[in-house]
């Protein structure tokens, strides 16, 4: 029975199951029905549940789905938001087509989000039947139902047939380690250090103490560096030139973990732990080697790279990515690596351009300097090669100094673009490049530039400093770039009329709210989403917005992300939802991208619903919901 002061009688008396009948109509119906209230998570129907009638989704979200078995996740067939039915596939049994296998109801119903449904008998059901606007409601959501189901499926099969599907393989740690590890005491003479990793044909070996725990590492750029260029002989032990309290690695941990570790630190030997127990060692060209990475020597080939031969680092690069993709790393850990790994070129790109700058008599720069990306790649979010997105900074010359060090800059940038396009960088179509005037300048340069962009807000100056706001320092001088962030918090902090128009133009690109994808394919509505323009975009202009306001003025997403947490901006559930959009949108967009990139095809950021999973789809209206909620939440309070 629903209450007669019920919250929802309205809604109930509008729906076409029981529009039509007068108050006192509905209410006598309603009498045979039951509200029912869900938390999140909470089953709505079992697959043996006995199907007795509808429910109408008064609040929230549920999801159909199929459970899998064995390592397959659930398959969700369609979501049904507030207003919709559940149980359509059970109206053969209020027609009179029995199943004789009741209990072989194949689909389960749980709700996404609190949900409120109101459970509707058949009696109930067939009291309205003979109206004819409620036979016409039931049966064209029964078939739209039908026909959305078996055209995601084909779509799916499909696919499926065209690229074919592989079990995600990631191999640990202890499959590629090197076992036994090679151990020498403490105090063990360093002759005899060498000629035991002469004798073990290891290139490096662990250090203990008399307890047998780890306290060091040695290797042969150790021996070489510490005894044989400074002309040490005998009479050293292993603690005088090991390198103590080394980087180590659980022997459960997977090889991108270790990856991203020999990356993020400049290592390539990692004691493999198993608990307080040292059990192996792993190095750089172990993990390359074994897992059949393609380049075993790609950190040399980046350091090596010449401006004729740096167009084949990328061939490199995009060989380790579609290796990491293949293996269904998570997103950001495979970010984490491959940014490194282009961070690497692009240091190496300024240095022959210095190098470049030098043999053209410039010498060397005549004040300090802070080069900076942009965009994806300041982001850490770059995994193929695109646009270049770049500035430079250089430190306030004297009145007599002026000319040569802008001269010198001037012609910095210039060279630079050049080597970066020979490495594989587009020159960017915006000119957002420092061989530009507007994109390079010294300290009090850029300052005076904020300045003009928060005086002049047009939209295009929003759009600049958009754009700007995802700068990460890259080479250069530290001191300086310190200078450079507290130039750009205190400009900030001065321009909150600059801050109220970048919340006004966001207005005009909501995040959209999406229909299910399923259904949504074949209604006049969306069928297809722009990741960057309605999910990358609107997240990080509302980080940068909250981050703003909160005197946060540097770093990427997640950091920002941690810095708005840490400091009580946003709760710790908020944070949560948000990384997860964060992983779901990237991870959606690089699938999305390489396959184009496989197939030859054109780069869009335009992603359509036919070609993703059920499981992704789902993950991306979650996704969607989270960062509408920031962009709403940001908005409001600019």
């Amino acid at each position: 029975m629903v209450p007669q002061n019920n919250q929802y009688l309205q809604k109930i008396h509008e729906h076409p199951l029981f529009a039509g009948l007068d108050e006192q109509e509905c209410l006598n119906l309603l009498d045979a029905c039951v509200l029912k209230q869900y938390e999140k998570n909470e089953t709505v129907l079992y697959s043996k549940t006995p199907r007795e009638g509808l429910l109408l989704l008064l609040k929230g979200m549920a999801e159909v789905f199929v459970n899998g078995s064995g390592h397959r996740q659930r398959e969700v067939l369609e979501v049904l938001q507030t207003g919709d039915v559940i149980g359509f596939s059970s109206l053969a049994d209020f027609l009179g087509e029995k199943t004789e296998h009741p209990e072989h109801y194949t689909v389960e119903v749980a709700a996404v989000e609190e949900s409120v449904c109101l459970h509707i008998p058949y009696s109930v059901i067939e009291a309205r039947w003979h109206d004819e606007q409620v036979r016409d409601y039931v049966l064209t959501q029964a078939t739209v139902r039908l026909r959305d189901i078996y055209a995601s499926l084909a779509e799916q099969v499909r696919l499926a047939n065209q690229w074919g599907e592989s079990e995600p393989f990631i191999r640990r740690i202890q499959d590629v380690m090197n076992e036994p590890v090679i151990i020498v005491d403490e105090d063990e003479d360093v002759q005899d250090v060498a000629l035991t990793m002469v004798k073990q044909s290891t290139s490096s070996v662990v250090v203990l103490n008399d307890a047998d725990q780890l306290i060091g590492i040695i290797t042969e750029k150790d021996l070489v560096a510490r005894v044989v260029a400074k002309g040490r002989g005998t009479g050293i032990v292993a603690k005088e030139i090991m390198t103590p309290h080394p980087f180590i690695i659980s022997r459960q941990a997977y090889y991108y973990e270790a990856m991203a570790s020999f990356l993020m630190n400049g290592i390539k030997h990692l004691p493999v732990m198993d608990g307080s127990k040292v059990v192996g060692m792993v190095t750089l060209a172990d993990l390359l080697r074994k897992k059949d990475r393609g380049t075993m020597q790609l950190l040399q080939t980046i350091e090596e790279s010449t401006e004729e031969n740096s167009k084949d680092v990328k061939l490199a690069i995009y060989d380790v990515l579609g290796h990491l993709i293949q293996d269904r790393i998570p997103t950001t850990h495979l970010l984490d690596i491959i940014t490194k790994l282009y961070d690497r070129l692009v240091r190496h790109t300024v240095e022959l351009t210095l190098g470049k700058l030098k043999e053209n008599g410039f010498g060397d720069p005549p004040v300090s300097y802070s080069f900076y990306m942009m965009g994806s790649g300041g982001r850490r979010e770059q995994f193929m090669l695109t646009d270049q997105d770049h500035f430079l900074v250089f430190a306030d010359p004297s009145e007599a100094e002026r000319e040569q060090v802008e001269h010198y800059f001037q012609a910095f940038g210039e060279e630079l673009v050049n080597q970066l396009e020979l490495a594989g960088y587009k020159r960017c179509d915006g000119l957002m490049m420092s061989s530009e005037a507007i994109w390079r300048g010294s300290l009090s340069q850029w300052q005076e530039r904020l300045r003009s962009w928060a005086l002049r807000a047009t939209n295009d100056n929003v759009l600049l400093s958009q754009n700007f706001l995802s700068y990460r320092f890259l080479y250069g001088e530290d001191a300086l770039h310190d200078q450079f962030v507290k130039m750009v918090r205190d400009q900030l902090q001065k321009s909150k009329i600059f801050l109220y128009r970048m919340a006004e133009l966001e207005k005009e690109t909501p995040v959209p709210v999406l229909d299910h994808p399923i259904r949504a394919l074949f209604r006049m509505q969306r069928r297809s989403i722009d990741l960057k323009k309605h999910a990358i975009f609107p997240l990080h202009h509302c980080l940068q917005l909250l981050s703003a306001k909160h005197d946060i003025v540097y770093g990427t997403p997640l950091e920002r992300l941690d810095a708005l947490e840490n400091k009580h901006v946003i709760s710790a559930e908020t944070a949560d939802e948000l990384r997860f959009a964060y992983e779901v949108i990237l991870s959606i967009r690089v699938e999305q991208a390489w396959a184009h990139y496989k197939r030859g095809s054109e780069k869009t950021s335009e992603v359509e619903f036919t070609h993703l999973k059920s499981k992704d789809k789902e993950e991306l209206m979650i996704a969607l919901k989270a960062i509408r909620h920031l962009q709403n939440q940001v908005i409001a309070g600019v």
